[in-house]
């Protein structure tokens, strides 16, 4: 039985990741975060160690004890963490991050993997044991969207692959092809929130992969949370980019989609 380890972050890709290499006979490891990962995770790994976001090098000793070579990054670890007192008590932690030419998200978790893999651990695509959860291209919802709709995905997918492509963020709020909003550290939920107030009714959310997406770690994510944001907000559509998104609770996103008004497309 191959053993797989976790650095299992914040909401339920950890979970849906676990129970993807359970599915292929693996023995499943996660090291969760203190303060960010569910504590449900328990119920769908073989081991799960508690770590505080300081201990970095426990990190590599828990999966070497353990006889694991093989890891993935999954989950989100929260943004307010960069600037926590926590971290600045951490020699390790400040040893990396002062070392790093900027605090951008792909500087920051690349230095990360580095580090890992100097320690003899391979770091996982993160997708290994959930393609079924990559939408292919496509309208995923019965309504398809509107004219002014598709003009504003289009127009935000170009602006999003920019911003994605300086690291800023993943995410763009457009309305009548005006950015509305623009994704960085506060992440995908809080730019709906913030899309809601400026524009109110009408806005679509585009959603993108990095032009060179490291699939190892910081891949785009779309969930329930995700339209009850936007059915929040008045939003009318989301579009994300196509197998190249994870798509979690799809089914019942889908269906609340519909029920609201709001079109979702795989582009």
């Amino acid at each position: 039985m191959e053993k797989i380890g976790i650095i299992a972050g914040s909401k339920k890709f950890p979970i849906i990741f676990s129970q993807g290499a359970k599915k292929k006979g693996c023995f499943v490891v996660a090291v969760g975060i203190k303060g960010d990962t569910s504590p449900k995770l328990k119920r769908y790994v073989d081991k799960l160690y508690w770590i505080s976001i300081r201990d970095f090098n426990s990190i590599v000793e828990i999966f070497k004890s353990e006889g694991i070579a093989k890891i993935a990054m999954a989950g989100q670890i929260h943004p307010r963490r960069l600037f926590s007192k926590e971290l600045k008590r951490s020699e390790e932690a400040q040893n990396i991050l002062n070392q790093l030419k900027d605090k951008k998200a792909d500087t920051i978790f690349g230095a990360i993997a580095q580090k890992l893999e100097d320690a003899g651990l391979k770091l996982l695509d993160t997708t290994t044991f959930v393609k079924e959860y990559l939408p292919p291209k496509g309208v995923l919802t019965k309504t398809a969207p509107d004219f002014s709709a598709w003009e504003d995905i289009y127009f935000g997918f170009d602006i999003a692959k920019i911003i994605a492509h300086a690291d800023i963020g993943q995410t763009v709020a457009v309305k009548n092809k005006a950015i509305v909003g623009v994704e960085a550290l506060e992440g995908t939920d809080n730019l709906i929130l913030r899309a809601g107030k400026i524009a109110g009714r009408g806005s679509t959310l585009v959603k993108v992969s990095k032009p060179k997406q490291d699939m190892r770690f910081d891949i785009p994510v779309v969930g329930l949370n995700t339209i009850k944001n936007l059915v929040n907000c008045k939003a009318k559509c989301l579009a994300i980019e196509a197998d190249k998104t994870l798509f979690i609770d799809k089914e019942e996103s889908i269906k609340m989609a519909e029920r609201k008004g709001i079109s979702i497309v795989a582009i």
